[in-house]
């Protein structure tokens, strides 16, 4: 499991970036601990969120992340895959983002590239 902190601000159109790596037949967890450009946690108490990845912009979406906060008020989002999906997956860049939404107001808090890695060995 990997973490990052990201600074996401509500007036910016600049959307913070990450990138991440997934090895494929492991299961594959990230949290993001997201502040307010102040530097206080980002409260997501009554937000939803979603994230997916594709290989480029306009593809089909490869993988459909689930989305949790592991602690909504402490700003702490987390995207995570089963091992079974990222056996599926194919080697390369892959993009991703993340939104989340209250109400009708959906925000990208991050996105950035995912390398999906193949091994050499297979998961027993």
């Amino acid at each position: 499991m990997s973490s990052r902190t990201i600074t996401f601000d509500t007036a910016s159109d600049a959307v913070p970036t990450a990138n991440l790596v997934i090895n494929t037949g492991a299961s594959f967890e990230n949290t993001f601990t997201v502040n307010t450009p102040a530097g206080s946690a980002f409260d997501f108490t009554g937000y939803s969120g979603s994230s997916q990845m594709a290989k480029h912009v306009g593809a089909a979406a490869t993988a459909t992340f689930t989305v949790g906060f592991t602690s909504a008020y402490d700003g702490e989002v987390k995207i995570s895959l089963s091992s079974t999906d990222t056996r599926s997956l194919n080697d390369g860049r892959h993009y991703y983002d993340v939104l989340v939404s209250y109400g009708s107001t959906v925000y990208r808090i991050v996105e950035g590239s995912i390398e999906v890695r193949k091994g050499i060995s297979s998961a027993p």
